[in-house]
């Protein structure tokens, strides 16, 4: 049977359809937001799968082009592997979900969100988000709490909810929420320097609007939801749990104290083997029950000494910040680098700076085409100090890279300003706690080195939080490290400059954030990212003057656009030319700026000199130096510009009579020749005998 419900959301239809496709899925629903649709798919095992110690949720966005009428490039002409945009619309979905399923359920569940249809005005990644919580809360999977996701713009002062595309582009904030009833499940956001307040003030503001959204899904699931399944949820066995328990909890509560981490890490080591000796014979078959018993332990340690003791594992204030170091200028061949330290996390960054032809080239369901400013995020094993093998960047690094890209996007010079693409890769060094937020200060140090003008200097710092089970009290900490990210429930990061903030990005591991939470976090790293940023600045204060020598210098030139073609000539014949006997690069915009990048300033010139050339205007009146191509009896024809020529005729040859033209000139010589006129066909008439005069008169004066 086919159900309907629709709602409305910002002054627009949110319609969800459910049991009219997908007979065999366990829910299959098509959401829709005025013209755009998504089809979000859930299913799960009937059995929990053995042998793990994790929830094994997988989410999968798949674009598919038909929704926007494009047909995908190369020559496959099909949708291949997920686009970065793809993946990172994934980790946003899962984000919010994974932490509302119940403690212990371990089936495979997986939801598929395939889009059909896209209106630009309509973000399909929002509906997407609304159409996975809405799939699972009408299924029998054991997913109850409804989600509600919504986007806010700013213009003016004003908030804007699920701003349209011409609004995107107005709007100084591009801010997603993810709430259930209750509380904040997961905030990710991009801003033009946007104030702590106004930036409070805007997620209180998606919460609200979150409201209408989860009261629709709970009105679905009354009307036509499942029955939902009784799930089988692991938990160790209780002997095993009082046994490990009581004889392990003193020595990890020892060890928990220990401030310095490669003793508390030896001393860990150590008490492991003493639990896996003492239960070895015991249990043997349930290792991975006192693994997780050992981990739990753990986390109740720390969790306490936290939240009821007020103290951290290195033994900072909750405000403290760990050591910062930052240097710049690392690798002599580069453009610029960035290192970047705090406490045992090291990132450092490297600066490439390119030609505007170097863009990359995007193909999705966006408008957007090209981008100019890229970073690329690594995250190898030996930064945690592990062996695996080396493979591709996976979900975490291009999420983490697409983080720090946010960040420092609002202070990247335009194009005008700046006629490069910019390229910033950040290598992981030593991993300990908020490597993105470091490889946004690495990055900053790199552009600064490497000259880039951007308008100011930018940090990042990841914000914790530990709450009791009951989530009435809570403790936000600042600069958290591994331990505190393990054992905590929340990772808050935010970068910004001294001005206001850039990017935030919000995992939490319980149901949700309170209003005081968040603002106490965003106001905590405001303070932390202030002392950071004179940490940079004490290193390099402001953009170096001079690229490096390695870098290529950018040139500009302004032609007319009809002057284009010429430009590029037949089958690119004319720009391929300069471009060999320059060694140059160049890049021609349509309204006719043309743009040469080079290492060599002779070549550039030469290039530029070349250009101009080509696509200036022959005028009335001005001398040029040209060359004889062609003598006739009647006069000389002398190309005078690239592809131009005009006649000297016998009488305009010289100042005294001319009987014979090869008396004066020959085919290939270079004379100076002054143009008298243009006539209504083009034709140019020149002068040797005019421009001799006047470069006699100028010697005169």
């Amino acid at each position: 049977m086919s159900h309907v419900l629709e709602t409305m959301v910002g002054g627009r239809k949110l319609k969800v359809e459910y049991g009219k496709t997908g007979m065999l899925s366990n829910c299959a629903i098509f959401m829709s937001y005025g013209d755009t649709v998504v089809m979000v798919n859930v299913n799960a095992s009937e059995k929990p799968r053995e042998g793990i110690d994790f929830f094994p949720l997988s989410v999968e966005y798949e674009e598919r082009l038909y929704s926007v009428g494009k047909i995908p490039g190369g020559f496959i002409k099909r949708e291949g592997k997920p686009s970065e945009k793809s993946i990172l619309h994934a980790r946003a979905i899962d984000r919010p979900l994974r932490p509302l399923f119940p403690k212990g359920y371990r089936n495979d569940v997986q939801i598929i969100c395939t889009i059909m249809s896209v209106e630009q005005d309509n973000a399909p990644d929002i509906l997407a988000m609304n159409g996975a919580s809405m799939a699972l809360c009408l299924s029998s999977i054991p997913f109850t709490t409804p989600v509600g996701t919504v986007s806010v713009g700013l213009i003016d002062g004003e908030y804007i909810l699920n701003p349209t595309e011409e609004q995107r582009d107005k709007s100084t904030l591009n801010l997603t929420v993810c709430a259930t009833k209750e509380r904040v499940m997961m905030i990710e956001a991009g801003g033009d320097e946007i104030p702590e307040e106004t930036m409070i003030n805007a997620i209180k503001f998606g919460f609200d609007a979150c409201q209408t959204i989860v009261k629709f899904q709970e009105e679905a699931m009354k009307q036509f939801g499942k029955e939902k399944d009784i799930p089988e949820l692991y938990h160790p066995k209780e002997e095993i749990e009082e046994a490990v328990t009581q004889f392990a909890f003193d020595m990890l509560k020892e060890t928990m104290y220990i401030t310095d981490r490669e003793k508390r890490n030896e001393k860990l080591k150590e008490v492991k083997a003493k639990i896996s000796d003492e239960f070895a014979e015991k249990y043997p078959d349930d290792g991975a029950d006192i693994d997780e018993i050992v981990y739990t332990i753990q986390k109740k340690i720390v969790r306490n000494m936290l939240l009821n003791e007020h103290k951290r594992p290195d033994g900072r204030a909750f405000d403290e910040i760990r050591p910062i170091s930052c240097e710049v200028g690392l690798l002599p061949r580069t453009h610029g680098t960035g290192l970047f330290t705090r406490g045992l996390t090291q990132v450092m960054t490297v600066a490439t700076l390119g030609s505007l032809g170097d863009v990359q080239v995007l193909d999705g369901l966006g408008t957007e085409e090209s981008k100019r400013y890229m970073h690329h995020y690594n995250f190898p094993a030996y930064s945690t100090g592990e062996v695996k093998p080396l493979r591709g960047p996976g979900r975490r690094e291009i999420g983490h890279g697409a983080l720090a890209e946010k960040a420092l996007e609002p202070l990247i010079p335009s194009e005008e300003e700046f006629p490069y693409t910019i390229r910033l890769v950040s290598e992981v060094l030593s991993s300990n706690g908020s490597t993105s937020q470091a490889s946004v200060c690495g990055s900053t140090l790199a552009l600064l080195d490497a000259g880039v003008p951007i308008k100011r200097p930018a940090a990042g710092i990841a914000m914790g939080l530990i709450t009791s089970e009951d989530l009435s009290k809570e403790a936000v900490i600042t600069d958290i490290q591994g331990l505190e990210d393990f054992f905590g429930d929340m990772d808050f990061k935010v970068a910004g400059t001294e001005k206001g903030i850039t990017s935030i990005q919000v995992d939490t591991k319980i149901h949700g954030l309170s209003q005081t939470c968040i603002r106490d976090a965003i106001n905590g790293a405001r303070k932390a990212r202030l002392f950071i940023l004179d940490k940079i600045k004490n290193c390099i204060a402001k953009p170096k003057e001079e690229l490096s020598p390695y870098a290529p210098r950018a040139y500009t030139i302004n032609i007319a656009p009809e002057k284009i073609r010429t430009l590029i000539g037949t089958g690119g014949k004319t720009i391929n030319k300069i471009i060999d006997e320059t060694g140059v690069k160049i890049d021609i915009k349509e309204d006719g700026k043309v743009f040469v990048l080079s290492t060599d300033g002779p070549s550039a010139s030469k290039a530029l000199k070349m250009i101009d050339n080509l696509t200036k205007d022959v005028k009335v009146g001005e001398v040029y130096l040209g060359k004889v191509v062609k003598i006739t009896n009647f006069g000389a024809f002398v190309e005078i510009l690239p592809g131009k020529e005009g006649l000297v005729h016998i009488s305009k040859l010289d100042v005294s009579r001319v009987e014979k033209v090869e008396d004066i000139v020959s085919v290939g010589d270079e004379i100076l020749v002054k143009v008298t006129d243009i006539d209504n066909q083009g034709r140019i008439n020149l002068s040797r005998k005019d421009a001799i005069k006047e470069q006699e008169k100028e010697e005169k004066d």
